[in-house]
C-alpha cells in the first residue's frame, strides 16, 4: 500500500493556494468560515471549491507548456 499524505512539494505555495480557494469559492458564490472550520458545510460545496481548483491548476500548467500566459 502506498503511503500518502498531503504534504505541499513546494511549501511556499501554501498561501497561494489558500488565496485560490477563496477566489473560487467567492466566484461560486460559497461563503468560507473565518474561524477555519469547514464541518458545517455541505460535501458538494467543498468538493466544488477543490474541483474547481484542480481545473484552475490544470488550467494553468497547460498555459505555461504551451508558453501562453
Amino acid at each position: 500500500m502506498a503511503n500518502r499524505t498531503n504534504q505541499l512539494l513546494v511549501p511556499q505555495a501554501r498561501a497561494a493556494l489558500e488565496q485560490l480557494k477563496y477566489e473560487i469559492a467567492s466566484e461560486l458564490g460559497i461563503q468560507l468560515p473565518q474561524d477555519g472550520y469547514y464541518g458545517n458545510m455541505t460535501t458538494r460545496e467543498i468538493g466544488t471549491i477543490g474541483g474547481n481548483i484542480t481545473r484552475r491548476l490544470v488550467q494553468i500548467a497547460e498555459q505555461q507548456l504551451t508558453g501562453n500566459r
